[in-house]
């Protein structure tokens, strides 16, 4: 590994010891990408009157940067490897940091969605390079706080998302409305820009030439896939949504392939399969897909209940998720040093914590029914936000350590990828339940009682999702012990 600055030879810098202060710049970086994958929920009413947008362009704007984001990742982690980490982060962030000028500058929603795209696909370039150069640059307990500091800051990005996004849309600030959502970004990654200096460059041992063809299979292929998972559910699943999923499957299984015969004849594969083939890393996936998919559709479900069906604005809404930040907060500092303590069996804990909170909210919220008062919903929603922050702080330092360093870019993309689809296919499935919910409800019935309904209908995906994980983190507590 190369540890030098990435800047030119006047900026070097000796690195003694874990770069910190370049960890700082890396957090910042995850954060910005995050909280853009949020922060849009909170800004859709004032959007849509805004640029006098359609609901189906409403539906792009939201999932154009999701889309783009997932499906570049993987090759965004293999450009860091190839390229130099630290130079592909400022690549990512210099994209990132123009196109969030372009989104809100945008005078029309089509210019707003392809504004979305580009940021998207600047996200995936940068993205991957905060995982890999955190697991090249620390080791052993630095790595656990390092990672468990990352697994923080990525979870309180989706409640700011919420919270300061609301604040954002409703303050109005220079009469920016929902364009301040996308401008605060730019003094922000100008700065990461400049700090970037203090993140070590490194690189995969070996440079060999990218893989076009799985980059054309894979990129297709996750396309086919992310977005019926993110159009489908609100449209009724439509024929061609079931066509895309089919075409995915066969896209990704050609992929599979190529990719093992350009191993076999001697290649640099783009994902080298027998990666997804370690029993510990493919469970450690699994995990990520699972516990994140209950993220996204928790924000998803909690802010259609308290804003369509209680009637709170932006601002409100979004600060009901202050006190889950709290309890996150607090149990993803607490998280490194358990697992160093308890090892897996700490994040097994964590995961059953997370469960019962889950569905101890159900409970609440379908006891209170219509008279639902929000506020009474903040202790729970504390144990909610600790929960998460017990599993989803270590989760990734977990599964990335399963890996060999060489393959740390490959591997964080295909985490962060995992991610994604996670997050699309827990929107998909709360969003199937919660419609179907809502339209089997009788019309007759007050609003705040038809989304207290589909909330608990929704919520139950997170709830088994949480409980199979469980299952899962015991299945590999017991692999980790067989091994050592």
């Amino acid at each position: 590994m190369n540890s030098n600055s990435c800047f030119p030879a006047p900026l070097v810098r000796a690195v003694n010891g874990p770069p910190w202060l370049g960890l700082s710049v890396l957090l910042l970086a995850g954060f910005v990408t995050i909280f853009d994958l949020f922060v849009v929920n909170v800004a859709i009413p004032s959007m849509q009157a805004g640029l006098d947008a359609s609901f189906a362009q409403i539906g792009f704007i939201v999932a154009g940067y999701e889309l783009a984001f997932g499906v570049l990742l993987i090759t965004g982690g293999r450009l860091g490897d190839l390229f130099g980490r630290c130079r592909m982060f400022i690549v990512g962030m210099a994209g990132f940091t123009a196109a969030s000028a372009l989104c809100g500058l945008a005078p029309g929603a089509g210019l707003l969605i392809g504004a979305r795209v580009l940021q998207g696909l600047a996200a995936a370039l940068l993205f991957p390079q905060v995982y890999a150069s955190i697991r090249v640059n620390f080791d052993g307990q630095d790595s656990r706080r390092a990672f468990g500091l990352l697994g923080m800051v990525l979870g309180l990005a989706a409640i700011a998302g919420q919270v300061l996004g609301g604040w954002l849309v409703h303050a109005d600030l220079f009469g920016l409305g929902w364009r301040s959502i996308f401008l605060i970004n730019v003094p922000i990654g100008l700065f990461a820009i400049a700090a970037a200096r203090y993140i070590p460059e490194s690189r995969a041992s070996q440079r060999p030439a990218l893989d076009w063809t799985g980059v054309g299979l894979v990129s297709a292929g996750l396309a086919l896939l992310l977005v019926p998972l993110i159009e489908g559910p609100g449209q009724g699943w439509p024929a061609w949504s079931l066509w895309s999923l089919a075409v995915a499957v066969v896209l990704l299984a050609l992929f599979h392939r190529q990719q093992e015969r350009q191993r076999m004849a001697g290649g640099w594969p783009l994902v080298d399969m027998r990666l997804l083939a370690q029993r510990r890393f493919a469970l450690g996936a699994m995990l990520v897909l699972l516990v994140y998919s209950t993220s996204s559709s928790f924000f998803l479900c909690f802010a259609l209940l308290v804003q369509t069906g209680l009637g709170l604005d932006p601002f409100m809404a979004g600060s009901l998720f202050a006190p889950c930040s709290v309890g996150f907060v607090l149990a993803s500092l607490a998280a490194p040093r358990l697992v160093a303590r308890w090892g897996t069996r700490a994040i097994v804990w964590g995961s059953l914590v997370y469960a019962v909170s889950i569905g101890l909210l159900i409970a609440q919220v379908q006891a209170a029914g219509p008279e639902l008062a929000p506020t009474r919903l903040i202790p729970v929603l504390v144990v909610v936000g600790a929960g998460q922050g017990l599993i989803m702080t270590p989760l990734l330092n977990l599964v990335l350590g399963f890996v060999d360093e060489a393959q740390a870019g490959m591997a964080s993309g295909v985490i962060s990828t995992v991610q994604q689809v996670g997050a699309a296919l827990g929107v998909a499935a709360v969003g199937l339940l919660f419609s179907t919910a809502l339209a089997a409800v009788d019309g007759a019935a007050a609003q705040a009682g038809q989304y207290v309904t589909a909330f608990v209908a929704g919520m139950l995906y997170n709830l088994g999702a949480a409980l199979l994980a469980c299952v899962l983190l015991l299945m590999l507590a017991r692999t980790q012990r067989l091994a050592d």
